[in-house]
């Protein structure tokens, strides 16, 4: 029953969001990433092999907010993604795990993935707690995915689908930053993380896409897990006093954002026929935690579903994991599991790309250039 009333609110919702939002220049969406990007696929891999024991994702309160049960989304709600669709008037991009119509759209993100394959990881003794699935594993799937289409409707759907590539390459920096691995360390993996995102789009590119919506990194020092792991060794220089986030972290997201963004305008310079637009995260974020009231949000650096502590943020007891504890209203919190942004934080984080000065070039500019190369 509960099923069923879920299948029937998605279906009212999506009309709804239809009716409210203009006509789009794409007829679908096409989307890589990690868990900000993931609606499903690595729900569909565990429960294919043990329907019995979701992963801490999969269990509730997460989707409470907006599904109403869980859907494979890091969140209590929609992601990015979900909003980016609504803003486009398109349908909520389906995963590519068990998804049977790609004309539509597809989604190849997973929660866990990395820019950079498992063997880099592995030589540097660092271990990825949650999957394999690189951006390597991504495009082979994007590959096997355009096998099974005729060559015209693999290029209709490359020529008019805007690819959303990220965001991309955090697990590369999270899985050894909160193992415990030094920042100097870390920092070196940039450019290997920057190569592998720039491989992935042009390879994306030579297969027809020419439409790319590229995320940068969020600000990782305001997030729970961060403020957690590293509120016993940190002083009181360490945090801005405005926020509460971690400078030096922000200042490593900020790096890394300026790298991705240079090399974006390289491969803008490689292929002039495409339209890559940058997607500013860490800008389209840091209002809401500099004024949280002026938002909505009583909460902004403490996660509204954890397992206890300063930040309500625990490795070993997750969101979904009992007894983790959650709060009694979401849309008060912008943090939601320790790691990710609940349904009213992605909302805003949309609204800065599409309403505010937070995409580059602006992304209303993508559908007037589609429409002047097409005429």
């Amino acid at each position: 029953m509960r099923t069923l009333f879920t299948f029937i609110f998605l279906i009212l919702s999506t009309s709804a969001q239809y009716a409210n939002a203009s006509p789009s220049c794409y007829s679908s969406i096409i989307s890589f990433g990690d868990s900000l990007t993931d609606t499903g696929n690595l729900l569909h891999i565990d429960l294919s092999s043990n329907a019995n024991s979701p992963p801490h994702f999969g269990k509730p309160p997460y989707g409470e907010s907006y599904f109403y049960t869980p859907t494979g989304r890091c969140s209590d709600g929609r992601l990015v993604l979900d909003f980016i669709a609504e803003y486009l008037g398109l349908p909520y991009v389906q995963p590519y795990i068990g998804n049977k119509n790609y004309l539509e759209g597809v989604n190849f993100a997973m929660v866990g993935a990395t820019a950079l394959n498992t063997a880099f990881f592995l030589e540097r003794g660092i271990d990825d707690p949650f999957t394999n699935g690189s951006l390597e594993v991504q495009l082979s799937w994007f590959r096997k995915m355009l096998s099974t289409l005729s060559p015209v409707s693999a290029d209709e759907l490359l020529k008019n689908s805007l690819v959303v590539m990220g965001e991309i390459g955090g697990n590369d920096y999270n899985h050894a930053l909160l193992a415990g691995r030094s920042i100097e360390m870390v920092q070196s993996f940039m450019n290997p993380v920057i190569n592998e995102i720039s491989s992935a789009i042009q390879e994306v590119i030579k297969f027809g896409a020419v439409s790319f919506l590229v995320p940068g990194y969020l600000p990782i020092g305001c997030s729970a897990a961060y403020l957690t792991t590293f509120e016993s060794s940190s002083n009181k220089e360490d945090y801005d006093p405005s926020t509460g986030c971690l400078n030096w972290l922000n200042k490593f997201a900020q790096k890394h954002n300026k790298m991705l963004r240079m090399e974006l305008n390289r491969i803008q310079q490689l292929y002039p026929h495409t339209n890559i637009i940058y997607a500013d995260f860490y800008n389209a974020a840091m209002p809401f935690y500099r004024s949280p009231k002026q938002y909505g949000f009583t909460s902004t650096i403490v996660a509204c579903c954890g397992g206890g502590g300063p930040y309500n943020y625990n490795a070993s007891l997750l969101c979904g994991d009992p007894p983790s504890t959650s709060c009694e209203d979401p849309s008060q919190y912008a943090n939601w599991d320790g790691l990710h942004l609940t349904d009213a934080a992605n909302k805003l984080v949309t609204k800065g790309l599409f309403e505010g000065p937070n995409t580059i070039p602006q992304i209303n500019s993508l559908c007037a250039s589609k429409g002047a190369a097409s005429a």
